[in-house]
Formats: C-alpha cells, sequence, structure tokens
C-alpha cells in the first residue's frame, strides 16, 4: 500500500519540480547570497578579499545618522503615497464609478491605468517634468498669476509620494472596484429603506464586507512601494542631499555609488525587514473577525 502511496504521489509533485527548482536558484539562491554578503566587507572595487566581519554592518547601520534619516523617509513616503495617497483615492475613484455613466468609467479608467502601465523609469521623467522648475506645475500656476518654485528642491519627498500615488492609484481602484461590485446590492437597499445614512451604509455594511480585500490591497501596495527606487532617482535622485533618499536609494548609493557592497547588502536585509513586518502586520489583521 505504501509502494503504491510512493507512486501515485510521485506524479503529483512532479509538475512543480520545475518551478521549485526555477524558485531556488533565481529566488533564493541570491537572496542566500545576499546574506553572505552583508556579513562581510565586501566592496564593489580596490580590494583584493572580503573578510567576514559579523554583524559590524548593521551595527554601522544603526549608528549611522543617514541610515535612520532613510528610514523615516521610508515611512513618510509609505504612508503618504501608499497606505493614505493609493488606498483612500483608489477607493474614493472605485465608488464614484459605480454611479458613474458608462462614458465616464471608460473614460476615467483608462487615464488610470494609463498611468499604472507606464514604465517606473518613463514615469518618473513625466512626473519630473511636471514639477521642474521650469515645468507644467508651475506653467500652470505663473498662467493663475501664483508664484511657483522649484517642488523637487522645496518639497522633494511630497513630490516624489505624489508621483506614486499617480502611478500607483489604478491597482487599488481595481481591487475595491472588483470588491464593491461583490457586495449585495438588495442589503444595501434594505439598509437605505431602513433610513440608514449613507455614513453609517458606508460604517457598517461596505468596510465590513471588503475588510479582507482592503487589507490585501494595503499589504501589496506598501510591499510595492518599500521597493521603489526608479521613480525617486528619476525624479530626484535621492536629493536635494538626502531630504528624498529612501531606504532603497541609500541601499544603492552605498553600495554601487560608494562601493560598499557589505554595508549595502546589509541595508538590503534591513528593508526585508521592514517589509517583512508590514506584512506580519497586515496578515495578523485579515485573520482577525470583525
Amino acid at each position: 500500500m505504501s509502494a503504491r502511496r510512493a507512486a501515485g504521489g510521485l506524479p503529483r509533485w512532479l509538475p512543480l519540480a520545475p518551478a521549485t527548482v526555477l524558485l531556488l536558484l533565481f529566488l533564493a539562491g541570491p537572496i542566500g547570497y545576499c546574506v553572505v554578503l552583508a556579513f562581510t566587507d565586501t566592496q564593489l572595487s580596490g580590494q583584493a578579499s572580503a573578510s567576514f566581519v559579523g554583524l559590524a554592518n548593521f551595527r554601522r547601520a544603526f549608528a549611522d545618522d543617514d541610515f535612520a534619516h532613510a528610514v523615516l523617509l521610508t515611512l513618510v513616503f509609505t504612508v503618504l503615497s501608499s497606505i493614505v495617497g493609493q488606498n483612500t483615492l483608489g477607493f474614493a475613484l472605485a465608488a464614484l464609478m459605480r454611479r458613474a455613466s458608462k462614458a465616464v468609467r471608460t473614460l476615467t479608467g483608462t487615464v488610470v491605468i494609463a498611468a499604472w502601465v507606464l514604465p517606473e523609469i518613463v514615469a518618473g521623467f513625466l512626473l519630473y517634468t511636471f514639477f521642474a522648475r521650469e515645468g507644467t506645475l508651475n506653467a500652470v500656476l505663473e498662467g493663475l498669476g501664483l508664484p511657483g518654485q522649484n517642488w523637487l528642491f522645496t518639497l522633494p519627498i511630497l513630490a516624489v509620494s505624489f508621483a506614486n500615488v499617480w502611478r500607483g492609484t489604478a491597482f487599488s481602484m481595481l481591487v475595491y472596484s472588483a470588491a464593491l461590485a461583490e457586495i449585495p446590492r438588495d442589503v444595501t437597499e434594505a439598509a437605505e429603506v431602513d433610513g440608514a445614512s449613507g455614513v453609517r451604509r458606508f460604517w457598517h455594511i461596505t468596510l465590513p464586507m471588503i475588510r479582507r480585500s482592503i487589507g490585501t490591497n494595503l499589504m501589496l501596495n506598501t510591499l510595492q512601494t518599500l521597493s521603489v527606487f526608479g521613480l525617486i532617482w528619476a525624479m530626484t535622485r535621492g536629493g536635494p542631499g538626502n531630504r528624498s533618499q529612501t531606504l532603497p536609494v541609500f541601499m544603492y548609493d552605498q553600495a554601487f555609488l560608494k562601493s560598499l557592497i557589505g554595508y549595502g547588502t546589509a541595508v538590503a536585509l534591513l528593508l526585508l525587514l521592514v517589509g517583512g513586518l508590514f506584512s506580519a502586520v497586515y496578515v495578523r489583521l485579515l485573520r482577525e473577525e470583525v
């Protein structure tokens, strides 16, 4: 009997073997190599051989004011552009489009999704031309008689946060559009007949019924936003100074511009840890009952 089970169980795993091998080679392998590098003093150039330094890179990160500043900016960027910006605007667009005409839904969906499908670097250059000193935003403000300014210098983290909202809102809109479409109309209509206001229907019916979609959307958006690099690099390169230098930009600066591969890899692992903490919080919230 056991031989039959073994023989019968083999074909079930066989189709998964190629995918498992690819994951080990291209996902687990590089992650394992990065873990090894994080505990060495490996440099990009000018070094004969690397040596094991233990936790020195991590101690250096926690003692580095620039690293602490990058962590703070990463949290600001994530909260503003993902948790607040993309999530809120995506839900608002999804709710409004349910009541709009077909032509308005088509036009709005096309415009919003067009920003999403653009490559990150292209979106970065487009938003750079929008916020630059001689860019579109200042041209509009001056046309209205209002003073313009160099937004990428005075408010760089807000500028890149707005850019990420502009580019990524489509995903939240699609998620919430699908979630709202699953709410039975007879439930909301019954609540309306009973005299429940729009706010009460939203709070007691809509939110509980799409709670899991909200948690899933927040988790995916947060993880994507934590890894944003090309958009910020194209717009500000982390500047001026380090005023828009989030952790991915800080990691790139240390590893490739300053040639500190070991230190930069340690920062990358800490960024991975931050993403893991966010994921753990969202998974815990998804498991809780309303």
